[in-house]
Order: C-alpha cells, then sequence, then structure tokens
C-alpha cells in the first residue's frame, strides 16, 4: 500500500530542515541559519519500527507575510499538509511562544489532521528548559521536547507520529490485477489516457479512492487482462505566484511508483523531455519497476511540425540513455491513437520484469559471452567468474560469484547484461546485478 506521509511544518527557522536531515540520515536540505532557504519541499523515504513512511520537509509558514515567496512557501506548506497523515509542528525553545506559532497552530487544527508538537533545541538532555512548558498554551497537547542538531528526543516523536500511521492494511487488489501508474508532469494528459482507455473499453469496474489522497484508481477488466491505472492527476496552477506547485506531483508520483507493477511515463510531445520527466523516469527505474514511455499529443506535433516518429523516438532514445532498455509509444489520449497498444506492452512489460531464468540457461548465455569477449584482467590477474543465479525477479536480479569484484568493471557488467537481453529479452524491465568475491587466493 502507499506509504504514510509526514510533514513536517512550522514557521521559519526552527530546525525543521536539521530534523529532516537528522531522521533520513543524509544531508538533503540546506541548513543555514537564514529563514527561507528551504523553499520548497524535500521529501525523502524513512522507517521506524519496521513501518515506512515518507517525510516531507516543508518551507517556513509566515502566515501574515505578502511577500510573495514567503507567501509561495506557505501555499506549499499547506499542499503538504492537505495530503499528510500525520503533521510534526516544530517550535523553538530558545525563542519562546510566537505569535506565527499561536498563528500556524490555529491553521493546523483546521486541517483536522494529526498533530505532534515538538519543542526544538532542548539540547541538554535530562529536564527540559522551564520555557519548554509555555508550549502547552498552543492547545496541541504535550508538546515533546527535541534536539534536532543532537537526535534527543527523536524517538519519542516518532513513537508519537507512528501511533497515527494507517492501519498497514494487505494490498487491496488480488495479484491477478497488473497495478499501472500513469506519472509525468502536469497537464501531459494522464487523466485524458485513463479516461480515453474507460471509455473505450467500457468495462470500468468500479472507481474508488486510491491510497493517496488525490489519485483515483480505474479499476479496468477486459480481454487483454485485469489492470489498475493509478491516475496521479489532480494539482493543478491557480495562480502565477504557485509557479512550483508542480513539485509535489513528483511526490505523487514516488508512491504512486512504490504501489505499481509497471510505470507509463506519460510525455507531452509538444514539450519534449523535461528535467521532471527525467526525475520521474529515474525514480521507477531505481525502483526496479516495469516502464513504458507514451508520447502524448503526438497528432498535433505531426500536424504542425511534419516531424517524424524516427526523429523523434532517436532523441528521446539520448534522453533515456540510463534507460535503455524502455519501449517508446506514440499515442494521442484525444483521439485514441494507439492507445489500444498499451495493454499488450502493459503485459509484455509486466512478464518480462517478472522473468526468471533457469541457472543452467544464464550459465550457457555466461559461457558463450566470457568466451566471446574475455573477462578484464589487471596486472596480471584476470576476472574469473565462476557461475551466475537469478534469486529474484521485480526486476530481475542477478548474483554473479567471481574471484575479484573489484576487476568486474562497470562495461564488462553492461556487456553481459546486452547478452542476457539478447537471449531472454527483458525488454520494459531494469536488470540488477550483485556481484559476489569467491576465492581470493585463486589465479
Amino acid at each position: 500500500m502507499a506509504l504514510p506521509v509526514v510533514a513536517v511544518v512550522g514557521r521559519p527557522n526552527v530546525g525543521k530542515s536539521t530534523l529532516f536531515n537528522k531522521l533520513v540520515g543524509k544531508r538533503l536540505s540546506i541548513v543555514e541559519d537564514t529563514p527561507g532557504v528551504t523553499r520548497d519541499r524535500i521529501y525523502s523515504e524513512c522507517e521506524w519500527r519496521n513501518r515506512k513512511f515518507m517525510i516531507v520537509d516543508t518551507g517556513g509558514i509566515e502566515p501574515k507575510s505578502d511577500d510573495v515567496i514567503l507567501a509561495q512557501m506557505r501555499r506549499q506548506a499547506e499542499l503538504a499538509i492537505e495530503r499528510a497523515d500525520v503533521i510534526v509542528f516544530i517550535t523553538d525553545v530558545k525563542a519562546g511562544v510566537t505569535a506565527d506559532d499561536y498563528d500556524v497552530s490555529r491553521m493546523l487544527r483546521r486541517s483536522g489532521k494529526p498533530i505532534v508538537l515538538c519543542v526544538n533545541k532542548c539540547d541538554t538532555i535530562g529536564e527540559p528548559p522551564a520555557d519548554f512548558y509555555e508550549f502547552y498554551s498552543l492547545g496541541l497537547g504535550d508538546p515533546i521536547a527535541i534536539s534536532a542538531a543532537h537526535g534527543h528526543g527523536s524517538g519519542d516523536m516518532l513513537d508519537e507520529v507512528f501511533k497515527y500511521f494507517p492501519e498497514d492494511t494487505d494490498e487491496e487488489y488480488d495479484e491477478e490485477y497488473i497495478k499501472v501508474a500513469v506519472i509525468g508532469k502536469p497537464n501531459v494528459g494522464k487523466s485524458s489516457l485513463i479516461n480515453r482507455i474507460a471509455g473505450e473499453e467500457r468495462v470500468i469496474v468500479s472507481d474508488i479512492a486510491g491510497t493517496t489522497r488525490d489519485a483515483t484508481d480505474t479499476v479496468i477488466e477486459n480481454e487483454h487482462g485485469k489492470y489498475v491505472f493509478i491516475d496521479t492527476a489532480g494539482i493543478r496552477r491557480k495562480s502565477k505566484v504557485l509557479e512550483k506547485i508542480e513539485h509535489y506531483s513528483v511526490l505523487r508520483a514516488y508512491m504512486a511508483v512504490d504501489r505499481s507493477d509497471v510505470c507509463v511515463i506519460v510525455i507531452d510531445a509538444t514539450v519534449g523531455f523535461t528535467d521532471q520527466d527525467s526525475k520521474v523516469a529515474g525514480y521507477a527505474h531505481e525502483q526496479g519497476k516495469g516502464c513504458i514511455v507514451a508520447i502524448n499529443k503526438w497528432d498535433a506535433v505531426e500536424d504542425k511540425t511534419g516531424s517524424t516518429m524516427d526523429e523523434f523516438k532517436e532523441k528521446l532514445k539520448k534522453d533515456f540513455s540510463f534507460m535503455s532498455y524502455v519501449p517508446f509509444v506514440f499515442i494521442s489520449a484525444k483521439t485514441g491513437q494507439r492507445v489500444d497498444k498499451l495493454f499488450d506492452m502493459i503485459n509484455d512489460v509486466n512478464r518480462q520484469n517478472s522473468m526468471r531464468v533457469t541457472t543452467g540457461m544464464l550459465n550457457d548465455v555466461l559461457s558463450y559471452a566470457t568466451t566471446r569477449v574475455q573477462p578484464p584482467s589487471d596486472k596480471g590477474r584476470r576476472l574469473k567468474i565462476y557461475y551466475m543465479t537469478q534469486p529474484s525477479t521485480k526486476p530481475p536480479t542477478f548474483v554473479t560469484f567471481v574471484n575479484r569484484a573489484d576487476l568486474f568493471h562497470f562495461s564488462y557488467q553492461r556487456y553481459l547484461e546486452n547478452q542476457i537481453r539478447q537471449t531472454f529479452g527483458l525488454e520494459g524491465t531494469p536488470v540488477r546485478f550483485i556481484v559476489r568475491e569467491r576465492g581470493k587466493n585463486d589465479d
């Protein structure tokens, strides 16, 4: 199921980004003693008590500011709050309770979401400072004393957050359903594509709310199989102030990818490949999902520019060089052009992503490949690959046992990957290699 979302909010310069970085174990958010440094939400996966969740860092909220940037940051934080399962409200014991803290607390109460109040910068172990008790006046229950810089109190905070996570239920769909995340930038035609699919097939079983708040799962059964299409559309720009509102769509897409078996990455043919397309596609690749790139609005490009499909595809191959295995399909959600091809492609990519190759067949390919191109050597020592096996699928993962892992260069791994793909297909799916050393003393 989708991961719970925890939004870290508060006024500027109270230590939100420091806490975020401490929890995720990486310096992802910029930390600086200047209000307004964290302009956009940053998000990362965390785990506590064997439960994974998504944590979202936000820019500081200044409720009454008319500054355009601060107003944008406020709206960004409001978006995170709207879609969070739990809100962690960070305050600063050294500054005490401020008028803005009261304003933020009223805004949070209106959201109706569970709120965990934390008083940061309680840096000494033991009894919190006397000023800590002032924060009861915010009316948000018992505050938790924490030190984002040192990590004190973070366990107590996460235990409290954990109480509010939605029940970890089993996946609501049987295994026979292929879950398809339709992802991409806003306004590329994701909803139009799903509406076209549903309208053409006229066999929608149900439209039910998905486990992410602004996603809709469209369940379709037809002669091709059973599918759950996860639509991540929903947010649209509402004013010029919200130019960066697209950033939340990346988080929505990430969460849809986590639920999916196959990702259909929708590209706007009239715009072409963008940085946000790269982020979303890169995440699907990292998560080992089967992928298809659907170039939507192709009818408009053909009519206006006369560009050929081959020309466009060559450019896309360069853009998607990090996913050289991905198939392309040129469609029009508006006219239905080639939309019917998606079902066969989804079935095929899902099958490839789930493919298991026997150890015998795998080692036949390995023997042929190493005979054709000898493994690399260094200073008289040559790489020996003893054998290869496949321990898991989704994505297909291959363990290679070698004498020297440092000799198994990336280029030779890529060569073996290409040989495996040529033999078994594996179109539309990433593959993983795990290298294990054995027999270090062997020549």
